[in-house]
């Protein structure tokens, strides 16, 4: 599935592409609601894509000649289904995306704790093997917060992230950045590895 191709409210005119694509997404998964799975998306050039695979952008809704006003540079295309039961890490372990793919991205949701709850998790779940009991820790936290991220790489190096509470569910409250999840972005960067 493909998500509208132009741009977003409050999206500003001079962001990079790979912002663009980011809460392109980010706005996609927020139309469908909250307690989403993950979801893996390819990020391709929509000139590319339009002069090499032409009945792929028609289905797309990016048919005809060049680029249109507003139409945005990477066109994010979603993938299948994450499969259940097999870690994140192992997951993107096995990806390897063909050259006319520029980036990825992925959104998921997680509970977080601010800072000040973070410096009082008991050793005892700081320990190697302790994943569960910690994440049953945070979950029944009275300071945690949901929050969806999406995160992007590009083959090139380059980075974007957008995080959105679910307290605060509106596009004028998402936060982005290059460095938000740097686990994740560092994950994603190595399926364009060699």
């Amino acid at each position: 599935m493909r998500m509208n191709n132009l741009p977003i409210d409050g999206t500003p005119l001079a962001a990079s592409p790979l912002t663009r694509a980011v809460l392109e997404i980010d706005e996609y998964v927020a139309g469908l609601g909250w307690d989403q799975p993950a979801r893996l998306f390819a990020l391709v050039d929509t000139d590319r894509l339009r002069a090499e695979e032409p009945a792929l952008a028609e289905q797309l809704g990016l048919g005809g000649e060049g680029r249109r006003d507003g139409e945005a540079p990477l066109t994010p295309v979603e993938q299948d289904e994450l499969p259940a039961g097999i870690p994140l890490d192992e997951f993107l372990g096995t990806i390897a995306w063909p050259d006319a793919v520029s980036g990825c991205a992925m959104t998921m949701e997680r509970l977080m704790l601010p800072p000040s709850a973070e410096a009082s998790v008991p050793e005892n779940l700081q320990e190697e093997g302790a994943e569960e009991r910690l994440a049953r820790w945070v979950a029944e936290h009275p300071e945690r917060q949901e929050v969806r991220m999406t995160v992007a790489v590009l083959r090139d190096g380059a980075r974007e992230s957008a995080l959105r509470l679910r307290e605060k569910d509106s596009p004028t409250e998402v936060l982005t950045g290059p460095d938000l999840v740097p686990g994740l972005t560092e994950a994603l960067a190595a399926t364009f590895g060699d």
